[in-house]
């Protein structure tokens, strides 16, 4: 084994013990990484609504430390690991790993392995000082990129990118966004990046600059338009993007829709009631996307960095999980929550410093609409 001279022999993680109760921080042991894994120093970890998975005891059997938006630096490997060395960069989002021997990976189609492993939910996660990932499940991240900021492109930002790349929308085709939360935000910037004609769909005025300054076209409110008739007047949407998880708005939306065009659902919107009638008569897809492979996390990275698409994130030491949870949760965090283990509480206000200061001002944001169960899901998230 390999390892970076002075690892600790213990450290932190923010885990779930038991459902629906507080996170507690505990200290394990440091020990060397298995075979096929890597041991990460974690620098940045995102707070995803999928964490509630976790936290309500949905699927993982507990104990659990939550994560999957991570971004660190190799500090171990095992005796014989060939593609990382120490020092790397790396990041790991919702797919932690396949079998590479299923009906589904002999497709190559690992995203949806009969037999795959989820970082936070099937094994821990990043909500810790330090974090084992599987070598398949690992992509290599540009160093110029902040943490913080790329450790929710794991999941929202492959989502949103992923999904958009496979669209076949041509330059200049337009691509509309419902939602400007934290999948929205970023899919606005990848729509504009790629050259896409972006139209941002929201509640209220309240965020039409910011839309406009990430790089929306035009920018459509629903209290004032009817967003689909509008959309049609500018020649119809290619592809309607849904990162709201709204069951009784996004129907609406078929309208605004070209023949052949594709309504894409990012969000977790629970059931929704379509109407056949324009799904047919104009050929529409209803298309899901989930997150993303190691690999779809270094494309994500690498755009992003060419791009300057940035995610906007509120950072919170690993003391306040608790905390960067209830924002997520509630969805008051502008936009994105994110754990730096590294960041130290002041005692004034709660105030948070680090080494590298806030770069992204707070946006107001729309109303938050109620969800079916409170904590989970209420900005939806396509990462599963």
């Amino acid at each position: 084994m390999s390892t970076v001279p002075n690892l600790p022999k213990t450290y932190r993680v923010a885990l779930i013990e038991k459902k629906d109760e507080p996170f507690k921080l505990v200290s394990r042991d440091l020990v060397p990484p298995k075979e096929g894994q890597v041991l990460v120093k974690v620098l940045a970890c995102g707070v995803c609504h999928s964490d509630g998975i976790v936290k309500h005891e949905l699927m993982p059997v507990l104990p659990r430390v939550p994560g999957h938006e991570i971004i660190g630096d190799v500090v171990a490997i095992p005796a014989g690991e060939k593609k990382w060395k120490l020092g790397d960069r790396v990041g790991s989002g919702w797919q932690g790993g396949w079998c590479g021997t299923c009906s589904r990976c002999l497709k190559h189609d690992n995203m949806t392995c009969e037999n795959g492993n989820i970082n936070g939910i099937l094994t821990d996660g990043g909500y810790g000082e330090y974090v084992y990932l599987r070598t398949e499940a690992v992509a290599s991240i540009p160093k110029e990129l902040d943490p913080a900021e790329a450790a929710p492109l794991m999941c929202a930002g492959i989502t949103t990118f992923n999904s958009l790349r496979h669209m076949d929308v041509k330059p200049g085709e337009i691509v509309a966004i419902q939602g400007i939360g934290g999948l929205g935000h970023l899919a606005i910037q990848y729509s504009r990046a790629m050259g896409y004609r972006t139209v941002a769909l929201s509640t209220s005025a309240a965020k039409e600059t910011l839309a406009k300054k990430l790089g929306a076209h035009i920018y459509l409110d629903s209290s004032k338009v009817d967003q689909a008739a509008e959309l049609q007047k500018l020649g119809g949407a290619k592809v309607m993007v849904c990162t709201a998880p709204s069951a009784e708005a996004i129907p609406k939306l078929l309208d605004g829709i070209i023949p052949g065009g594709t309504l894409l659902l990012l969000a977790l919107a629970g059931d929704i009631v379509f109407p056949t009638l324009p799904i047919i008569s104009k050929r529409i897809r209803v298309l899901g996307w989930p997150n993303g492979t190691a690999e779809d996390g270094e494309d994500t990275a690498d755009f992003s960095k060419l791009q300057n698409i940035k995610c906007m994130v509120e950072r919170y030491p690993l003391d306040d999980v608790e905390k960067a949870y209830e924002l997520m949760s509630t969805n008051k965090a502008k936009f994105r929550a994110v754990i730096v283990p590294g960041l130290v509480s002041t005692p004034e206000m709660g105030e948070m410093k680090d080494s590298m200061a806030m770069k992204t001002p707070m946006m107001a944001s729309d109303p938050p609409m109620a969800p079916k169960k409170k904590g989970l899901f209420k900005d939806g998230c396509g990462c599963m």
